[in-house]
This record gives C-alpha cells, structure tokens and sequence, in this order.
C-alpha cells in the first residue's frame, strides 16, 4: 500500500511497504528540512537536505536502489525526471519540466506508470497523453479548475491523501485525476 500526501508546490511525500518487514518514506522536492528515508530533488537548486543526515538523498540522473525502492533519474531541459516503483506501483514526478512535451526518449525511458505527478500547466493534457497513466496528480497550482476544465472534468473534490495498491489501480485505458489538498 502506498501512501501518497501533497505538501504544496512540488513537494510530495510517499510512504511505501516495500515487504512484509520494510518501508520507505520518499520526500520529493522537500519545502523544509525531512528525514525520510530518501529524498528526490528534481532541481539542484534545491538545497533543502536532511536532519539527521540519515536521508539517501538523489539530485541528477542515474539508477538507484534504496529500501526495495527502484528510482530511475532522467534528464528534462531544466531538471530530473523521477520514475520509481514500489510495490508494483510506478510513480512518475516530472518537475519543472521546462518542456511543451516529452522526447521520444523520454517517453521511452518513462515507460509505463501508474501514477504521475505534473504541473498543472498549458501543456499537461500532451504529456498526459504521450505517457497515459492511470491517475494523475497536477502540482504546483494556483487554481486547480482550468486544468481540470482542460482535462474534461469539471470539478473534483479534493481530498487529504491518497492510498492506493495495485490491485485498486484503475483499469488499463481508464485515466482518474486526483486532486490533493496540502
């Protein structure tokens, strides 16, 4: 089961069982100083790092294994890309993508995801379609209306967290919208 809470911005954080006897909390784009098991910076701006010191912290590209979490960091023009799974699960952050739309590598690269997390932007609805999750997450709004107008959906509730497994995952070709409150 994973969890999956917006602390506003870019910033997510995710807690995963990766086994019957471990788990990991994955902070993305930290606001403030965080202690999870792993910390993803999609920005090297971004100089937020831990408390403890005890934090795996991935800043760039590259393959990393840490807690049974898989994380595959990918360039973009102006960031890192982050795919990682757990628990059969593949969760996409984008960033600040800096980009109408994604490279064919990119997509290939990305692969198939269950969860994406994007900004709430002009281009999301052809990044959307060039990787066809099964939920999406828009970050980083102010109003989160015209993206959902853009997308088809009038209005969505938003909601404190989200808890998904693999099993309640959407069927393959459905797409839902998650709307997260910080």
């Amino acid at each position: 089961m994973a969890k999956i809470y917006w602390a506003g911005k870019s910033c997510f954080q995710i807690s995963v069982s990766t086994s019957r006897d471990h788990s990991a909390d994955i902070t993305i784009n930290p606001l403030k100083e965080d202690n999870a098991d792993v910390l993803l910076l999609t920005n090297k701006e971004n100089k937020i790092k831990t408390t403890k010191g005890e934090s795996f912290i991935v800043e760039g590209p590259g393959e990393y294994e840490v807690k049974e979490v898989f994380i595959q960091g990918i360039s973009s023009s102006q960031n890192t890309i982050y795919v990682f799974e757990a628990e059969d699960i593949r969760f996409c952050h984008l960033g600040d993508l800096g980009q109408r739309e994604l490279t064919d590598e990119q997509v290939e690269k990305i692969g198939q995801i269950d969860i994406l997390m994007i900004f709430a932007g002009d281009d999301s609805q052809k990044i959307i379609g060039q990787i066809e999750p099964k939920i999406v997450i828009p970050m980083d709004y102010e109003n989160v209306s015209k993206f959902l107008k853009t997308m088809g959906k009038p209005s969505i509730a938003p909601v404190d967290k989200l808890v998904v497994k693999d099993s309640t995952m959407p069927k393959e070709g459905a797409m839902e919208i998650v709307v997260l409150q910080p």
